[in-house]
């Protein structure tokens, strides 16, 4: 009996340990969304690790520098971004998400809609999840 319940309390741990790790990374997710509807470079240099590598729909790969700058200087201008159909796998100290993003933008002062499908990287680092890598490709 006592070994059936030593049992039972460790999946619970195990299963609140993982829900915790959901929870961190949806609250990651959240502040790159709300970031890239209203950047701050400061915030954004911190959510982001160094060698990142964030794929567009149309092929284009930025670097961290690079992301930032588009998003701070208006090329990328995200008015309005909802996503649906999000999961979030997590191994070790590593987090894949997936979802729809479907939103408004204003690249460089041109009205557009956008339905993309994204898969985000996020590395587990001693200050919280950081995003690693990034892709999207438009939805068929």
């Amino acid at each position: 009996m006592i070994k059936k319940l030593l049992i039972f309390a460790s999946l619970i741990l195990i299963a609140n340990f993982s829900f915790a790790q959901d929870n961190e990374v949806e609250k990651a997710v959240a502040n790159l969304t709300k970031l890239m509807i209203n950047p701050d470079s400061s915030a954004l240099d911190k959510l982001i690790l160094g060698n990142l590598s964030y794929g567009h729909s149309n092929g284009k790969v930025e670097t961290k520098q690079q992301f930032i700058h588009s998003l701070m200087s208006g090329n990328s201008d995200f008015l309005d971004i909802n996503l649906a159909e999000q999961s979030i796998v997590i191994q070790n100290k590593t987090a894949i998400v997936r979802h729809v993003l479907s939103g408004k933008t204003n690249d460089r002062n041109v009205p557009g809609n956008i339905k993309l499908n994204i898969v985000l990287v996020w590395s587990k680092e001693k200050a919280g999840w950081k995003l690693l890598a990034r892709q999207s490709v438009k939805v068929l």
